[in-house]
């Protein structure tokens, strides 16, 4: 209760200083009570999806943390065998490098204290040994820079980019953390200078949510691109990242950008550091990235899987594939995912 409390706090204090224009007090106390009997939960995501603002109108089409659950936890809609490969993912790289999928090349990899490099297994069991072993695979791979990633974790946790130049102090902050976890360590992706131009601090994906539906046919629910700021190499919207809604028949970014409430929930119609404009502008690659999305679900046909999609100089790059996504991006950039022609079916499934 005392969490509980607490995140309401935080999301009241982003309520009272938002910048949008809010609908009246009264229709918000209203609406939120609504909520909370049509969806039979405290209205937290009533204020977390932002549904207070004035542009919103059909505010009980957005998921509630129950229905999110129904679909996330749905065996129906995720089976194991499916949901095993896109959560590891040193097994995810494996799987998709042999089915030669675009993804980045695995260049080692290491559980706790054994790295395996190549053929070779390497006792690596202290920050002196690990920048040995890092200044070595660079000799070895010809590579100035990895991205390392924990196999197991979530939203950018344990994901950090180490390169030849500033080796030191990397291995100073994050050595201890990869020793004491499992990771792999990919190439890094070489982007688009039209997604530079927009932030290159950071590889930003797109995301892309896809439904099998009872036919079997797949279908791409929506897609919105991530993007990192103030020099992150990371674009996660859990690590204060931001997203924005992607026109799919167009390929262009629409509108105005979405953030996780608890960094701030602010829309922003550029890029705070590029001061790039994102509504109409085009996304290279993007009816390629499509099509390599629709063959990933028939590698791994999991029924609703959230894609990330990077891309490249060469075209897009399949980063990872994620079975238990909030839906909250969706939600938002849908603009209430219960309204989606597929949306009654999904629930039926899940």
């Amino acid at each position: 209760m005392k969490q509980k409390l607490t995140l309401l706090k935080k999301r009241v204090s982003v309520v009272l200083n938002d910048e949008n224009e809010k609908k009246g007090i009264f229709q918000i106390i209203k609406e939120s009570i609504i909520f909370w009997i049509v969806k039979k939960e405290f209205p937290f995501f009533y204020f977390g999806k932002f549904l207070y603002r004035k542009n919103v109108g059909n505010y009980k089409d957005y998921l509630s943390s129950k229905e999110v659950d129904k679909i996330t936890l749905s065996k129906n809609l995720h089976l194991y065998q499916y949901a095993s490969l896109l959560r590891n993912k040193l097994t995810f790289a494996i799987f998709m490098e042999r089915n030669n999928m675009p993804v980045p090349l695995m260049v080692s990899y290491n559980f706790k204290h054994h790295f395996f490099l190549g053929s070779k297994v390497y006792n690596v069991a202290t920050i002196d040994d690990l920048y040995k072993y890092f200044n070595d695979l660079f000799v070895q791979t010809s590579n100035t820079k990895v991205f390392v990633k924990a196999i197991a974790e979530m939203g950018g946790v344990g994901s950090y980019l180490i390169t030849k130049d500033n080796l030191k102090q990397e291995l100073d902050k994050y050595g201890a953390y990869i020793l004491a976890n499992d990771c792999i360590h990919q190439e890094l992706i070489i982007q688009h200078d039209l997604i530079n131009t927009i932030y290159e601090g950071s590889v930003n994906s797109i995301r892309f949510d896809t439904y099998r539906d009872k036919n079997g046919t797949t279908h791409i629910l929506c897609a919105y691109m991530r993007f990192g700021r103030g020099g992150s190499v990371l674009d996660n919207s859990t690590s204060g990242g931001f997203w924005v809604g992607i026109d799919i028949e167009k390929g262009q970014l629409k509108g105005k950008s979405y953030q996780f409430m608890q960094h701030g929930g602010k829309r922003l119609d550029r890029h705070p550091d590029s001061k790039v404009i994102f509504d109409g502008y085009e996304i290279p690659y993007f009816k390629e990235a499509c099509e390599v999305v629709m063959k990933c679900v028939t590698h791994i046909p999991d029924r609703i899987i959230g894609w990330d999609i990077a891309i490249s100089k060469n075209g897009p790059v399949v980063i990872e594939g994620n079975d238990n996504n909030s839906l909250l991006g969706p939600d938002l950039v849908y603009q209430g995912l219960l309204k989606h022609p597929l949306a009654k079916e999904i629930m039926e499934e899940a």
